[in-house]
């Protein structure tokens, strides 16, 4: 249990970053929602920050999991020449990046759909570039094992962007209205969706600026034999992240086309975008986990006692599963909540959450399986499940977007990443076989599955009584868990009640 308690402590404290600023991220979904006129303002934010995943991707190009794997290498003795060199390549990819938007700005902003905002595009390209730097300066902390700072930071590039969103989005308006000489000389109303752009802008500069003695604080050495090891082993993980990327953006970005017989597919994409924010509770714990898990799967595959490390694997892939499984359950038993913050235009496409976050779980699993490519340098393998994955998603899109909306956009993801998760997980077990607790992730599944149902089934007009008889189905199935796979003694603070 040592090794699971000090993942879990890493994944608490990386959490705290990810899962407090993406549940305020959450809540500016329905600020955004709120302020924006129409739902198709909304749907041009979605619609952007879906390029942005996109783009983030391509220019960190796998270069994180590449630090990890030859930082821990026992051939190099030195990790700060993998760092910066990995540093030194992506310093140069990023200002080529926009240094090209800039150059092609007309005609990029004609074919995105924005040729009267060319400003978007190069604001959002300058946030790409900045964030793609700090990506690797982020992975040092996590590599340095020093979550707290890694955290702060996290959360102060956060309370940033929350600030001047609520001095663009809420404080500027009303002095405009009131007061419009205070802010009328910087300050266009038309240009709300811009300011979340100046908002995110100004928060990326700051954290530069604050990274600066991770940046500067190391002797640089740029090693081009390590350069070229890292792109060969990144390649296949730069596929693996396009194609995972374009699994969840591929509707976003290209939605307004598939769509383009439907009534009005720019508010549809608003509907979605929003009603899909509700379901990132699930990416919030799989990031958090994400965090702590590869240096810790790295880290013991360097201890070199398989025995030991796979049954660590296994026991990390049992407790993914069954949070989860109770994060699922939370939300969509308190989902009814969510109608007090967000306009009855939105609410319509409440119904894509289960399917969305339940695909997001596969999706987390998917990423627990993928330890056996990585370990073994057999990253490919994980480009390939990822392509099979788009493929999937691009034909359902492609097929069933016109007729059927955005329905058709949560079940092609929720087909794609059970597909990938399953190719990956019986693939796996031929190349590097880890014994599973199959039948405890059964149990937890078709518990919480009996008890969705439930829910489901029983109608409760009163919504207090509603809530009750929820959390009382919540609590069976914490319950359960505790009783089976959580002793009480490993819990800190009440262990210190439980007698030895």
């Amino acid at each position: 249990m040592s090794g699971m308690k000090s993942l879990a402590k890493d994944t608490a404290i990386y959490g705290l970053s990810s899962i407090v600023g993406r549940f305020l991220n959450w809540c500016f979904v329905f600020l955004y929602i709120n302020v924006l006129k129409t739902t198709a303002e909304y749907g041009i934010v979605t619609n952007l920050y879906a390029y942005m995943a996109l783009l983030l991707i391509i220019l960190t190009y796998g270069l994180e999991t590449g630090f990890f794997r030859f930082a821990n290498d026992e051939k190099y003795e030195d990790p700060t020449k993998v760092y910066t060199t990995g540093l030194i390549s992506l310093a140069c990819t990023s200002s080529l990046f926009f240094i090209l938007i800039l150059i092609f700005l007309q005609p990029i902003s004609r074919w995105l759909g924005y040729p009267e905002h060319t400003d978007y595009i190069w604001m959002m390209a300058l946030i790409i570039a900045i964030d793609a730097f700090t990506a690797l300066p982020f992975a040092y902390l996590r590599y340095q094992k020093r979550p707290i700072r890694f955290a702060t930071v996290k959360l102060l590039s956060i309370f940033i962007n929350i600030f001047f969103n609520l001095f663009f989005i809420l404080l500027c308006p009303w002095l405009y209205q009131h007061y419009p000489a205070t802010v009328s000389w910087f300050f266009e109303p038309t240009f709300m969706v811009g300011y979340i752009l100046v908002s995110n802008i100004i928060s990326s500069g700051i954290i530069l600026v604050i990274l600066l003695p991770e940046i500067f604080g190391v002797r640089y050495r740029f090693d081009t034999k390590i350069w070229k090891q890292m792109l060969s082993y990144s390649f296949p993980l730069l596929i693996l992240g396009v194609a995972g990327i374009m699994n969840q953006t591929f509707d976003k970005m290209l939605y307004p086309i598939l769509a383009a017989n439907r009534p009005d597919p720019m508010s549809e994409l608003g509907i979605y975008g929003a009603v899909y924010k509700i379901s990132i509770v699930m990416l919030m714990f799989t990031q958090a986990f994400r965090f702590a898990y590869e240096p810790f799967i790295f880290a013991k595959n360097k201890e070199k006692n398989t025995g030991d490390n796979k049954q660590a694997y296994a026991d990390a892939m049992k407790y993914f599963i069954i949070f989860g499984l109770l994060i699922f359950l939370g939300v969509m038993f308190y989902i009814d909540l969510v109608q007090f913050f967000m306009p009855a235009q939105y609410y319509v496409g409440i119904d894509v959450v289960p399917i969305v976050m339940m695909g997001q779980l596969f999706f987390g699993i998917f990423f627990n399986l993928s330890l056996w490519y990585k370990l073994t340098d057999k990253t490919q393998w994980g480009a390939w499940f990822s392509l099979f994955g788009f493929i999937i998603t691009i034909i359902i899109n492609v097929v069933f977007v016109p007729q059927y909306g955005y329905m058709a956009c949560a079940w092609a993801a929720f087909v794609c990443y059970l597909c990938m998760m399953l190719a990956s997980y019986f693939i796996g077990q031929h190349n590097y076989p880890i014994n599973y607790d199959l039948k405890s992730i059964a149990l937890y599944t078709a518990l919480a599955g009996i008890l969705y149902l439930i829910n489901n089934t029983v109608t409760i007009d009163n919504l207090i009584l509603r809530l009750l008889f929820r959390t009382i189905l919540l609590a069976t199935f914490i319950i359960c868990f505790m009783h089976r796979d959580l002793p009480l003694k490993e819990i800190p603070i009440i262990n210190r009640w439980i007698k030895r």
